[in-house]
């Protein structure tokens, strides 16, 4: 089972994630990545596609043009897990 952050837990890993909202209401993280175009931000989701399905844990995102939103939670966790802080890092790693 994996277990939710705890407040400390989830202050501590937000402040490595500077680009991130915090959604409270859904105990998750947000973050909109803008592209130059439709292709630009299709190749993005195709990549963090591929981050996701290696990790078993998939975003919750939308695309418009040539913007992505993801947001991220556990639902088993029933919010905000390592396995989010995990994800969003690696999607980070991807920005160079």
């Amino acid at each position: 089972m994996v277990e939710q952050l705890n407040d400390i837990e989830r202050a501590d890993a937000l402040d490595e994630l500077d680009e991130w909202d915090y959604d409270e209401a859904r105990d998750a993280i947000t973050r909109t990545f803008t592209f130059a175009d439709f292709s630009a931000a299709f190749g993005f989701m195709a990549r963090v596609a591929l981050l996701a399905e290696k990790a078993d844990h998939h975003p919750e995102w939308s695309n418009v043009w040539n913007r992505v939103d993801i947001l991220l939670t556990t639902h088993d966790a029933a919010g905000l897990s390592y396995r989010d802080i995990d994800l969003a890092r690696a999607i980070e790693g991807l920005l160079g």
